[in-house]
């Protein structure tokens, strides 16, 4: 929160927004919900800024997952309690494919994981950075509407009701995805 009041609080907003798609454990929400109350008129610009760096932090993400995910990305997954989700993640891929990435990327399940096993299931790179870039952009610009539109009123139900919010949106594109393919 102190961040989000920083001079240089677009700068931070982007590095944490990178951070948290590959290691780091808090949000962006923390800084942006605050930061876009402060100055509504910059809202698109920072859902924008979450957007680019958190895709950028989740090709980080994907690179650990690849390349090292017995050296660095399963003492990572261990370490939030996630050791189980490489197996998970494969077998939603099997079933689901860019789905996952749409669905996951939404929600506020720590982004980190989603990025570390599509690297490690060696999940193509150009659906993983395409769904990715649809995912993260949905989800902050979903954010920047709702205060755009709803300005403080928005925060507490923000802080309280994210995951439903964001469950909605998932659940929309997966209707979304099943009547592209069934009409």
């Amino acid at each position: 929160m102190l961040l989000a009041q920083h001079p240089r609080a677009r700068f931070w907003l982007g590095t944490v927004s990178f951070a948290e798609s590959s290691v780091f454990p808090i949000p962006p929400d923390a800084m942006l919900v605050p930061m876009a109350l402060a100055r509504p008129d910059q809202a698109w610009r920072l859902a924008a800024i979450c957007t680019v760096t958190s895709v950028l932090g989740g090709i980080l993400g994907y690179a650990i997952g690849y390349f090292l995910f017995e050296a660095i990305a399963q003492p990572i997954l261990t370490a939030y309690g996630h050791a189980d989700a490489l197996a998970r993640f494969e077998d939603w891929f099997q079933r689901w494919g860019a789905a996952v990435i749409l669905i996951k990327g939404l929600t506020p399940i720590p982004y980190k994981i989603v990025t570390i096993a599509a690297g490690a299931a060696k999940m193509d790179f150009a659906v993983f950075l395409a769904t990715s870039l649809v995912t993260r952009a949905a989800r902050f610009f979903l954010l920047a509407a709702l205060i755009r539109r709803y300005g403080p009123a928005v925060r507490d139900f923000i802080e309280k009701r994210l995951m439903l919010v964001t469950t909605t949106a998932a659940v929309m594109i997966v209707l979304g995805f099943l009547a592209l393919r069934y009409v």
